[in-house]
């Protein structure tokens, strides 16, 4: 039990550093696009990684450190939800719609895809 909490901060731990730098890299490269697009491409990419590590791996330590941890660290849906709120509360009522059905659609779609890359590279 101890030596996984230690591979989920560890994993978490890079998780959270790497989304910061590519939420905000995006956010950067991205100004006067409309919806939170940092945190949106860190969803779609995270659920895809997210697929595609439970495809391959057991519940080694590797998946410990690399699902629990880092893509739990990496993917920001409750930073999705607190923008989301912010938009609403804002009147943005067509852009939080919007923002709530392709997050949502995209990344679904981002773990099946995932999955299914896996699932090949296994067999």
């Amino acid at each position: 039990m101890l030596r996984e909490a230690l591979l989920v901060g560890i994993g978490g731990f890079a998780g959270s550093i790497s989304r910061y730098l590519v939420s905000g890299a995006m956010t950067a490269a991205c100004v006067s696009f409309p919806m939170p697009l940092g945190t949106f491409t860190v969803n779609a990419a995270g659920s895809f990684l997210m697929g595609l590590l439970l495809a391959l791996l057991d519940r080694s330590g590797w998946y410990y450190l690399c699902v629990v941890g880092f893509c739990g660290g990496f993917t920001t849906f409750s930073t999705f939800s607190s923008e989301m709120v912010q938009m609403i509360r804002s009147s943005h009522y067509l852009q939080s719609l919007l923002y709530i059905a392709l997050s949502v659609t995209i990344c679904a779609v981002m773990v099946w895809i995932g999955m299914l890359i896996g699932e090949k590279t296994i067999s």
